[in-house]
């Protein structure tokens, strides 16, 4: 198996891509190392994967065609394929839309044209997301859902990216899987994602924000949960079926409960012994209250089953932050939580 993994040097292809690393799978990545976040943070993943002599690694844009194409020339092998970049975020997507269309829509569509000039290409997968529920009510989310209000642009471009599959598997041979992935969080995440916002912010004496006066609720998935289940999703065995409708799958790759976001910082305050300081707000545009995922498919197909409860993610994860950025806990205990 040789898999070639978009967006090597994000949270989940970094993850992912060191998993297959250690069983000796070949890796070929590529990322564009963006500024959206702190670059250093991606450079640092990417160094820790260059280790492995099993991985190669290409800094380039999924929206640039020609170079997509080069490197399927250089290697005509790959089996699999995990398509991970994107520009994520649903609230930035409220501050540069056009971001979006050319890495979320024209990537995956020059990631798609591409792809089909190998001949020995399995299985391609790629990351959707829960927010492609948009406007739905009913909890938790299935796949058989209708998706078809999103609330975001993200949303929408992501889902316009499960289209997009679904037709390629239809009019060529290789069988797509899009996987719908909830709120992940853990060591090496993301710094626009609660757990890195809160945790920096409480270390700091800052006040954090909490959105629609704290009724919020999500399905956090621990990142070990997240990569199991994408490996297992992965090297599933997908052959070509006459009937095409079953050349597409989509799968949601979330925890099996729904957390409250108030519950995750009182882990959070636990954990690193400080007493959060929080600012409520009202509902931020393209958000949703809740995400609780339907994970039932998953089980059934590749015995997906997630383990990790926030009250052991969580402490992995600031044990990560904090040897990370070499803070030191003890000298951050300013206020003690009450009893």
């Amino acid at each position: 198996m040789i898999v070639f993994i978009t967006g090597a040097a994000g949270f989940i292809g970094y993850h992912v891509a060191e998993k297959l690393l250690k069983e000796g799978t070949e890796v070929i990545g590529c990322d564009n190392l963006n500024d959206y976040y702190d670059v250093s943070l991606k450079i640092a993943r990417l160094e820790r994967l260059k280790r492995y002599p099993n991985f190669s690694f290409y800094p380039l844009d999924i929206t640039s065609f020609d170079a997509l194409k080069q490197i399927m020339t250089q290697h005509p092998n790959i089996t699999h394929t995990l398509h991970l970049a994107a520009q994520a975020g649903v609230r930035h997507s409220l501050i540069d839309p056009f971001a979006y269309a050319r890495s979320n829509i024209l990537g995956h569509l020059n990631l798609l044209e591409a792809l089909r000039s190998l001949q020995n290409l399995e299985h391609f997968v790629y990351a959707s997301s829960s927010s492609v529920y948009g406007a739905n009510e009913k909890q938790p989310f299935s796949t058989e859902d209708r998706v078809d209000q999103p609330l975001s642009l993200y949303a929408a471009t992501k889902r316009a990216g499960e289209l997009m599959s679904y037709c390629y598997s239809h009019l060529y041979p290789t069988p797509t899987t899009g996987l719908r992935y909830f709120t992940v969080y853990g060591p090496w995440g993301r710094p626009d994602m609660s757990s890195f916002i809160f945790t920096e912010a409480m270390l700091n004496d800052r006040e954090i924000p909490v959105f629609n006066d704290g009724d919020m609720s999500r399905n956090f998935t621990y990142i070990d949960d997240v990569v199991a289940g994408t490996l297992a999703c992965i090297k599933l065995p997908v052959t070509r079926k006459e009937n095409p409708l079953e050349n597409h799958r989509i799968y949601n790759i979330g925890n099996d409960r729904s957390e409250k976001l108030m519950d995750f910082i009182h882990v959070l305050e636990k954990t690193l012994g400080i007493k959060a300081k929080i600012r409520l707000e009202p509902m931020q545009k393209g958000d949703v209250r809740e995400t609780t995922a339907d994970i039932s498919s998953s089980k059934r197909d590749f015995n997906y089953a997630p383990h990790t409860s926030i009250d052991v993610g969580i402490p992995q994860f600031v044990a990560w932050y904090l040897d990370y950025f070499k803070i030191s806990k003890q000298n951050n205990l300013s206020t003690e939580i009450a009893s």
